[in-house]
């Protein structure tokens, strides 16, 4: 081969290389950044489509679960819905055999249409009915939470405990009070 025909071959070689290479980085890669994001997010709109269609499906279990949570909230009326809550405490302690000493209740209102009644109890029992009197608690269908439990020992073999417990209840407000 002749000089000037290798020159211009390598010259020919190294245009197609700068061209693949130019043409790899400017149109070959972002098509192929895109068509992956594209993919992703046709996948991720797969499944927000498929957890829709699974609320769809679920809508009457859910709104029967949401209307018999909102009946067992405590009534908008305070001094009501305390009283209730305190005959609720006092029925359980009675059912359960606990010795409740104190229930301090104090309010709360969320700028999110909820009041929330917020209850400190100390009570005093054994562990069979400190068990029992929580359990009579969670059982009850009222929109009580217990947001923090402590069990401390008021002797020295651990036969009485003293339970302090955090309560909250629920009030749910009506939509135009809570604008």
């Amino acid at each position: 081969m002749q000089i000037k025909n290798r020159q211009q071959m390598l010259m020919i070689l190294a245009a197609t290389a700068l061209v693949l290479l130019v043409g790899d980085h400017l149109v070959f890669s972002p098509l192929v950044a895109a068509w992956k994001s594209r993919s992703a997010e046709i996948a991720d709109l797969r499944k927000q489509v498929a957890k829709g269609t699974d609320l769809i499906k679920r809508e009457t279990t859910y709104r029967s679960r949401w209307e018999n949570m909102s009946t067992n909230t405590l009534p908008l009326n305070t001094s009501l819905a305390e009283q209730q809550v305190l005959k609720a405490f006092d029925s359980w302690s009675q059912e359960s055999r606990v010795g409740v000493n104190s229930i301090s209740p104090q309010w709360r209102r969320d700028k999110d249409g909820y009041m929330t009644l917020e209850c400190r109890v100390d009570a005093v029992g054994t562990i069979s009915t400190l068990s029992r009197f929580l359990y009579a608690l969670e059982k009850d269908a009222m929109a009580l939470r217990v947001e923090s439990l402590e069990l401390t020992s008021k002797d020295k073999d651990g036969a009485q405990l003293a339970l302090g417990l955090q309560v909250s209840g629920l009030v749910l407000l009506p939509k135009e009070e809570t604008r």
